[in-house]
């Protein structure tokens, strides 16, 4: 259970050019409440999520400032929420809330992307303390969103692709299996991981989406003659060949 104090939100509230906007990812209603009930007393604004389906939607659909998930969240696990919330958006900040105070727990979910661990029980102050670092952190930064692979340059944050200079325009999904290949250039990822990255597994795994998609994402880049940047690879997927 979070340990507040009487005052605490008060003490802590500093003045902010524009009130921060987070999604508390919980299904502790007790928890999520105490939690929605002192950082919209600090001059924030909260949204509640009581499931990991229902938070990555909302994650994905709506800009916030941060993301405070719960790791041990019922269905889709905080931990599977945070893995395809980063193959989406690696710039927001996320704060994972545990129970489990284990260093190689912590290290897990640091690794996996979170930005910062806060294991239960905790103060509500530390929370907001720990979420207004995180917010100066991604403000102060320099953000690294282009990917360069071979002669392709990727503009993550404009969704934007070039090939040797040339404008090549996408559509989003043919985007998204674009910035998938261009992550890991010159390895294979398995057409699972694809439809599961991409479309959420939204369609059948036997599906002809996936193959539809590539052609068209290939024929753009290969506009003028220019050599083939996807390999198929028979029975495992796909990998750009750079």
């Amino acid at each position: 259970m979070p340990n507040a104090r009487v005052g605490d939100a008060a003490d802590s509230v500093a003045a902010h050019p524009a009130p921060l906007h987070l999604l508390v990812i919980e299904d502790d209603r007790q928890i999520s409440a105490q939690i929605d009930d002192y950082l919209t007393e600090a001059g924030m604004i909260v949204t509640l999520a009581d499931n990991g389906e229902a938070g990555l939607r909302r994650a994905l659909e709506d800009p916030f400032d941060a993301v405070i998930l719960d790791r041990m969240l019922p269905g889709l696990d905080g931990m599977e929420v945070l893995h395809r919330l980063r193959a989406r958006d690696a710039a927001t900040p996320v704060l994972m809330l545990t129970a489990r105070a284990g260093v190689p727990d912590r290290v897990e979910g640091l690794e996996a992307g979170a930005s910062d661990y806060l294991t239960k029980p905790f103060a509500l102050a530390e929370l907001l303390a720990r979420v207004r670092a995180l917010v100066r952190s991604r403000s102060h930064a320099v953000p690294d969103t282009v990917l360069r692979a071979g002669p392709l340059m990727i503009d993550v944050a404009r969704h934007s692709v070039r090939r040797d200079g040339v404008t090549v325009t996408l559509q989003p999904r043919e985007f998204r299996c674009l910035l998938e290949l261009a992550r890991e250039p010159g390895t294979v990822v398995s057409r699972a991981l694809l439809l599961e990255r991409v479309w959420e597994y939204r369609f059948d795994p036997h599906t002809k989406i996936l193959e539809t998609h590539m052609s068209r994402l290939r024929a753009k880049l290969n506009a003028g003659g220019k050599p083939d940047l996807i390999e198929t690879v028979r029975s495992a997927g796909y990998r750009l060949a750079v």
